[in-house]
């Protein structure tokens, strides 16, 4: 356990997943949508000291205020694909892929917490929805973009409890930092990814084949988008550990500066 948690723990606001499965007349359950943080992402925050807190979906911004307030984190976790028109792209994509409310809602949290300078750090989809909302673009489908082929960042063999591939490290950027490595070994589970990035978005890890890996705002106390899922593999690979460990203790050292 991170060092921190000899302390008050820092509240890591989570932005719920949602599903609709619908009705299960078999069963009568599933009556109505489910909002939920994954096991594996709230223990990868408690293990590092955080104490994480679910934010279910709201479309009031008072209340997402408050949630906002409550917290001295942000912890995006993965999910469904970004709605397209949010960077002008194709309109008749699959709406079944698709969360638009989530995406709303996550946007107004990310703006709050870019305005206010609050640690957040974004994870696969949530990477995605960091660039979007700095003013950048996806692909829907990584295999159109213009890299070698041959590395598979989605439905893979081990997918997310296994390294999928290795990504390259900016030593001089915070991941790189943290990590304390020029590369590392990483698992993988996308078919989209950052087409061009955001305003501000600094490139701070790829995968060998171009793939964008990491993004950081480097103006910001703590802003990290991770295409890969650490929550899944912290207790195996020491990088994905001490990204959880630094950013509670950047979350720790914002809120006693405060």
């Amino acid at each position: 356990m991170s060092d921190v948690a000899v302390s008050r723990r820092p509240v890591i606001g989570v932005p719920a997943r949602f599903i609709d499965p619908g009705f299960d007349h078999e069963t009568c359950e599933n009556i109505s949508p489910r909002e939920y943080i994954d096991s594996v992402f709230a223990n990868a925050i408690i293990a590092a000291g955080g104490a994480p807190l679910l934010l279910p979906l709201t479309e009031d911004p008072a209340l997402i205020r408050q949630y906002f307030d409550l917290c001295d984190g942000i912890a995006f976790q993965g999910g469904q694909d970004v709605e397209p028109a949010l960077f002008g792209g194709d309109p008749d994509y699959d709406k079944g892929l698709l969360c638009p409310q989530r995406d709303k809602y996550e946007l107004a949290l990310m703006h709050l917490a870019l305005d206010e300078d609050k640690p957040l750090i974004a994870i696969c989809r949530g990477m995605q929805l960091l660039n979007v909302c700095l003013g950048g673009t996806l692909s829907m489908n990584y295999k159109e973009l213009d890299t070698p082929d041959g590395m598979v960042h989605w439905r893979h063999t081990g997918i997310l409890r296994a390294a999928a591939h290795p990504v390259v490290i900016d030593e001089n950027s915070l991941l790189g930092r943290i990590v304390g490595q020029k590369t590392a070994q990483v698992n993988s589970c996308h078919h989209c990814a950052a087409k061009y990035l955001g305003q501000e978005a600094v490139l701070v890890a790829e995968a060998t084949d171009g793939i964008v890996e990491a993004i950081e705002v480097p103006t910001k106390r703590f802003c990290l988008g991770l295409q890969w899922h650490p929550e899944y593999t912290w207790e195996q690979f020491p990088a994905d550990k001490r990204i959880w460990d630094g950013f509670i203790a950047a979350v720790v050292a914002a809120r006693d500066a405060s």
